[in-house]
């Protein structure tokens, strides 16, 4: 299995087909981790994966989940836990506590994190640029102060928004988060959510696998849209509005 070295300054990716079918689905490595070279990537259906001695693998899935907004599915505990429950979901609030969070955030089966902290700096740049956005889920305390709780973060090109990791401090809450972002953004003009991994918890909410050859077709129409408003910085929903 032969990788392709990407050299800097020149954010042309391999074919991720033949990455695909030879290399388990790494389509490169890099040096750097810029946001040229990320913009490239997501455009192409292509994620940075993990990294390692300062090397950066970049990766795709075939097939691959995604959730239409309007097919997003909420259960009947957590319909039930959104119209009872005090919270408030903003959106973009605190971009960097939230990545931080994810990164600490433990996993099943996962000593450490992806999310070094070359990969929180790469994305804070990117939401400065305002192509990663936060969402967060806060819950009153016993005094009634909003705190943090849960929430998520991802990339947005056009009419995408491509999930990258989420977390939650207290139960429910990135499931809150999530649920309460779908329809904000579908709001805004996004039509597809790209959930990388079919997971359980992804599934629930009614992601769906497709080809990467759709996958890929439909990011290169879907890109090139506009939103019909920026996502900005506000109150997405909530019991505490």
């Amino acid at each position: 299995m032969s990788i392709p070295l990407l050299y800097p300054n020149d954010y042309t990716f391999p074919d991720p087909f033949y990455a695909l079918e030879e290399c388990d689905g790494v389509v490169g490595i890099s040096r750097d981790l810029d946001t040229g070279r990320l913009l490239s990537a997501y455009r192409q259906g292509i994620f940075p994966w993990f990294s390692e001695d300062g090397w950066f693998f970049w990766h795709t899935i075939d097939p691959r989940a995604v959730i239409v907004p309007e097919n997003l599915h909420i259960g009947r505990s957590l319909a039930k836990t959104l119209r009872n429950k005090p919270y408030r979901v903003t959106v973009n609030q605190c971009f960097e506590t939230v990545i931080a969070h994810c990164a600490a955030f433990p996993r099943p089966g996962q000593d450490g994190t992806w999310i070094v902290p070359e990969f929180q700096a790469a994305y804070t740049e990117l939401h400065r640029l305002g192509h990663a956005h936060s969402f967060e889920c806060f819950y009153p305390n016993e005094t009634g102060r909003l705190k943090l709780a849960g929430g998520f973060y991802g990339v947005q090109i056009g009419r995408v928004f491509y999930g990258e990791s989420m977390f939650a401090l207290e139960p429910d809450a990135s499931k809150i988060a999530f649920a309460r972002a779908v329809p904000f953004l579908a709001g805004l003009g996004i039509e597809l959510i790209d959930c990388q991994q079919d997971t359980l918890h992804m599934h629930r909410f009614g992601s769906e696998p497709i080809p990467f050859a759709e996958f890929q077709t439909t990011l290169q129409r879907l890109n090139a849209l506009p939103l019909k408003e920026a996502l900005g910085a506000r109150v997405v929903g909530g019991t505490l509005e």
